[in-house]
């Protein structure tokens, strides 16, 4: 049976690509028939991603069958995954995140849970020598993945090792960093096509601290004003999607990639609550400017308090 490879649900780049790259060295490396998958739509660096290298787009898939083998990357979070995760057969996790715990396999399988900013660097050191075989469309993935969770190496994840393996790839690619990644930002920047509940939950995950259940909104951007000019909708819009997603609330940070700084969205006591508490922040009418704070993975998620 095909060996299925995806990353969360609401796919970004990395949730996008490292599953083409790891799909593509357990078929041509280690002879195992397998094919990358998505769990809903890519955002639009993802698209851009695609179309640059002239990539298939994986299939959508909503759920997987009992015992269908499978690879998770990018997460480790059963609730970012398929409903019928713990029946199939899952045979290897790697992953950045932190360990969520929940997921249950049907015996021993190769995990690697590295503190990298980014899944395909992770793959990029197990892979090893056999980078040599990659085609340049799969290693231009590798590097749009890098590139997109490091923010361009802006990100307070970033590491040496991220930033080493993304410059040795943009060398082999003769791809110049600064353009290409000025390119993606773009495209991810051009939400105007979205609405409301999209954008949402575009990249978004599921978190539940101190008893309520947040569903964490991230947006970057090197155009904030085309999202905080669509402010009043949004926060109108985040009642529904709240309620249709069994979370308390939506928190949304609209990231600003040059500037370096998150804009929070404030519309109830519970979100002015979350940002005073949280992140010291000085709430003015419905928004909260949070300098410096880019990662939800390090800069939101381990300081949320309700």
């Amino acid at each position: 049976m095909t060996t299925l490879v995806f990353g969360h649900k609401s796919p970004d780049t990395d949730s996008t690509g490292s599953p083409i790259v790891w799909a593509w060295y357990l078929s041509e490396i280690m002879g195992v028939d397998a094919k990358p998958a998505l769990l809903g739509e890519p955002n639009t660096e993802a698209l851009f991603m695609l179309d640059h290298w002239k990539l298939d787009k994986p299939e959508i898939i909503s759920d997987v069958a009992d015992d269908q083998p499978v690879v998770i990357v990018d997460t480790n979070n059963p609730a970012e995954l398929p409903a019928n995760i713990n029946n199939a057969d899952i045979r290897a996790i790697i992953d950045h995140h932190k360990l969520v715990g929940g997921l249950e396999t049907k015996g021993p399988i190769h995990m690697v849970i590295e503190p990298l900013a980014c899944t395909a660097t992770i793959m990029w050191k197990i892979i090893g020598k056999d980078m040599a075989q990659m085609p340049t469309d799969v290693k231009g993935a590798m590097l749009t993945c890098i590139l997109s969770d490091t923010l361009e190496f802006r990100s307070p994840t970033t590491t040496q090792e991220d930033k080493a393996i993304a410059w040795s790839l943009a060398e082999s690619l003769g791809v110049d960093i600064p353009t290409y990644a000025a390119q993606m930002f773009a495209a991810k920047s051009d939400v105007s096509s979205f609405s409301e509940a999209e954008l949402l939950r575009m990249d978004s995950k599921e978190f539940e601290i101190d008893g309520k259940k947040l569903r964490v909104s991230v947006l970057e951007t090197t155009s904030p004003s085309a999202i905080l000019d669509r402010k009043d909708a949004l926060i109108a819009a985040m009642p529904a999607v709240a309620k249709e997603d069994g979370a308390d609330q939506v928190l949304l940070f609209v990231v600003d990639i040059l500037n370096e700084e998150a804009t929070m969205l404030i519309p109830n006591d519970l979100t002015k609550t979350i940002a005073e508490k949280s992140f010291d922040a000085k709430v003015e009418g419905d928004t909260a400017v949070l300098p410096g704070i880019m990662s939800r993975k390090k800069q939101i998620i381990p300081f949320l308090k309700v």
